[in-house]
């Protein structure tokens, strides 16, 4: 899935804290509905990334869509800088892209699409047979930020189809990145970085990383820490410093845990480009412009590259999402709060 917003607005991210300065705390970021044009006349829930909370640990972007009975239908789209991390919760998504993949990506299964300096992907729901009704679609996509020695690597792509499982004092969990209680996900990734989707009910108490920075999204049900209570929608930013995380859950609560070591470099997010300065963007953004000009032959060995079975011959998956334009000021950086 991509940032299909008709207008998107320059994120500029500061560097987070040193590492262990901002403590144990909770507060609660409200959801923003956010349209995203005509392209899959769908709207998402967005809680990453927020004015004073850019990031958490390296994670840098988070919306949830669904659940409806609206088809994805994101054609061609350049990103670089970051990686992708596609985690379904109901409905079947079809993943393209320039490195050559094309895979279906079901619920407890992971896409990890790792851009670099540069590659294009599509994403389509799979559709039903003929007079079916779609199947309820809802997903949850993220974004990794790339650290500064990694950002411009070659692109590459990896799922996961069968992801490990931890469990604890009142938890089961999914290890999608990273590792939790000890278990593992084999997803490659390029930051100390942790990411779970936990269920429990009743009393639980999860093991958390001291170093890494926090933050919860509650997914169904409900569930309360340190006495103040979390329900769907909001993302409950945890802080550093703690070793534990007790939750005081209602039956059937599923939550979304991420986190990281604090991200110390500064960040600029435009549409789907993850830079550091305005140029970079810049350019980023007339690279994928100056791609939609040029034969085939030259369109497979440019920047961003080739998504198979989007041709010209491809009828409704036909085509390219342009560039939006670029806002006519300079940024001023964010302070992070």
């Amino acid at each position: 899935m991509t940032n299909l917003e008709i207008a998107p607005q320059q994120e500029v991210c500061p560097p987070a804290a040193p590492e262990g300065s901002s403590g144990p705390c909770l507060q609660l970021w409200p959801q923003r509905e956010v349209p995203l044009g005509g392209v899959r006349a769908m709207n998402v829930q967005r809680t990453l990334p927020q004015r004073g909370l850019p990031t958490i640990g390296a994670w840098c972007f988070l919306d949830s869509f669904g659940p409806d009975r609206t088809a994805m239908s994101v054609l061609p789209h350049p990103h670089i800088g970051l990686q992708t991390v596609t985690w379904p919760l109901a409905g079947h998504i079809r993943h393209r892209d320039s490195v050559g993949s094309d895979v279906v990506v079901r619920p407890g299964e992971l896409n990890i699409m790792t851009a670099g300096h540069g590659v294009s992907h599509s994403e389509f729901a799979v559709l039903p047979p003929a007079g079916e009704a779609l199947p309820v679609q809802r997903g949850l996509q993220l974004w990794v930020a790339l650290p500064g020695g990694e950002r411009h690597r070659e692109p590459a792509f990896e799922q996961h189809r069968e992801l490990p499982r931890a469990s604890g004092h009142g938890f089961t969990a999914t290890v999608m990145v990273g590792e939790f209680a000890g278990i593992a996900s084999p997803a490659t990734m390029y930051s100390p970085i942790v990411g779970a989707d936990v269920s429990c009910g009743g009393t639980a108490v999860l093991p958390l990383n001291a170093a890494f920075e926090h933050g919860i999204l509650v997914l169904d049900g409900g569930l309360a820490v340190d006495s103040q209570e979390i329900p769907p929608g909001p993302l409950g930013y945890l802080g550093t410093g703690r070793t534990e995380l007790q939750v005081q859950a209602l039956p059937g609560t599923r939550f979304l845990l991420i986190g990281g070591e604090p991200f110390q470099e500064e960040l600029l997010m435009w549409w789907n480009f993850v830079g550091r300065t305005h140029e970079e963007v810049e350019q980023a953004r007339s690279d994928w412009e100056t791609q939609a000009g040029l034969p085939d032959t030259e369109t497979a060995a440019a920047r961003y590259g080739l998504v198979p079975g989007h041709g010209p011959d491809a009828g409704p998956e036909a085509g390219r999402i342009p560039a939006p334009p670029l806002p006519g000021v300079r940024l001023t950086p964010r302070k992070r709060l």
